[in-house]
């Protein structure tokens, strides 16, 4: 009699099995809590023995299924005259299990990403949740550095300038320094407000490549869903919690340009302030020494207020003006956030095949260029991007060109 049993199982199985084990144990411990009220109420009315706790209750009931499971794998594995051994019981009770789980779970369209979406849905439920609720908070913060840093400029800077400087560099400050205040306010404001578009539900004739597993419907070309807002994107960059909203069709010049000039408005206001800012910082060293300076309070403040001027904007020019290069970069390869990873996954499998990938959607860095921003002309580049402007992009976003030649030649990745 051979007691040995040899089980084989596939990758996407096994992650199966632990997403349905997973799935049943939680229904089991939410039957339990809901039901335990119930079975008290009922023990009690009717006078029997009253249980101690709740956790004596759900541990007692604990042991008890595994008492009854332990006996009927006894009787399983107990061998009968006339049948196999053990590891034949054996094997044919985990094929009619695997049978049944599969019968009612498990079909063709399932692999090891929609088992992994399916174990871990809690967690994006709470993570999704969480960035949603937290996108407010993190635009009123947005609101409150930037008003912080005009309030400080208007308080403790342009005076410093208005007495120091000659004509010719106030002039340059005011102009240059309110160009880029009202850009960044501008940009920012219409990337939080304007909607990053939506693939149309009252059509039927929508073109689509793909059908959204969570919406149902049909999916346009270079449309993604975004989990947090629960809505398919047209050109889906990514979702911004900064803006609370996704970066899209519709707006994604307004955040890529609200990322250029308040990472450009940054380097300026740390470059202006650089001499403030070591004067200042001499100043509170200064205070520390016996007797300390005669500094008046206005003086006090004013010297901590250039300090968080300036080292606020540094921090943010460095850590923004990564982010706009990234995105740079990406616009001149005419693709999304989303679209690099897949076409990362794209190239590496071609690759296998001794295949080269090309982006389709690619026109030549210049061009790719044009089309973000709108520019038909030269006198764009002045009213479209140097200065504020709310045309709305090219095309519809359901169709895009793909031409097959460019100046700059199809990028390969």
């Amino acid at each position: 009699m051979d007691n040995s049993v040899a089980v084989w199982l596939q990758h996407d199985e096994l992650l199966f099995y632990a997403a349905c084990i997973s799935h049943c144990w939680s229904v089991c411990l939410c039957v339990c809590v809901c039901l335990q009220g119930r079975v008290f109420r009922r023990r009690a009315a009717g006078g029997g023995m009253r249980l101690g706790s709740s956790w004596r209750w759900q541990l007692s009931r604990a042991m008890r299924l595994v008492l009854r499971l332990a006996l009927r794998l006894r009787r399983l594995c107990r061998p009968q005259e006339g049948g196999g051994g053990v590891g034949v019981r054996l094997s044919a009770a985990w094929r009619y299990g695997k049978l049944l789980l599969r019968s009612l779970y498990y079909n063709s369209l399932t692999n090891s990403d929609t088992l992994l979406d399916c174990a871990f849905e809690p967690v994006y439920w709470i993570v999704d949740n969480v960035t949603r609720w937290f996108g407010v908070v993190f635009v009123c913060l947005v609101v409150l550095l930037t008003s912080s840093v005009v309030i400080i400029i208007y308080l403790f800077v342009l005076p410093t300038i208005f007495s120091s400087y000659p004509a010719h560099w106030i002039a340059w400050h005011l102009c240059c320094g309110h160009w880029l205040l009202i850009l960044v306010v501008f940009h920012y404001y219409k990337a939080t407000t304007t909607s990053p578009g939506h693939p149309p539900k009252d059509k039927r004739d929508v073109p689509s490549v793909s059908i959204c597993k969570k919406c149902i419907t049909p999916k346009p070309p270079r449309t993604h869903h975004c989990s947090i807002c629960s809505l398919c994107v047209l050109k889906m960059d990514h979702h911004c919690p900064w803006l609370n909203n996704c970066v899209g069709h519709l707006n994604h010049r307004y955040f890529f340009s609200f990322c250029l000039y308040m990472t450009l408005g940054c380097v300026y206001c740390s470059v202006s302030s650089r001499n403030l800012f070591l004067d200042a910082y001499s100043a509170i060293e200064t205070s520390f020494q016996t007797p300390p300076p005669d500094l008046s309070p206005r003086e006090s403040v004013g010297h901590k207020c250039i300090i968080f001027l300036w080292v606020l904007t540094s921090s943010v020019a460095v850590a923004l003006g990564g982010l706009t290069l990234w995105h740079a970069k990406l616009i001149s390869r005419g693709e999304t956030s989303v679209e690099r990873h897949i076409n990362r996954k794209e190239a590496r499998r071609l690759q296998g095949n001794g295949k080269v990938f090309r982006n389709p959607y690619h026109h030549g860095r210049l061009n790719n260029w044009k089309l973000f921003f709108g520019v038909e002309t030269r006198s764009h580049w002045l009213t479209r991007v140097l200065l504020p402007s709310s045309h709305p992009p090219g095309g519809d976003g359901l169709l895009w060109d793909r031409p097959s030649t460019s100046s700059d030649g199809p990028m390969a990745i």
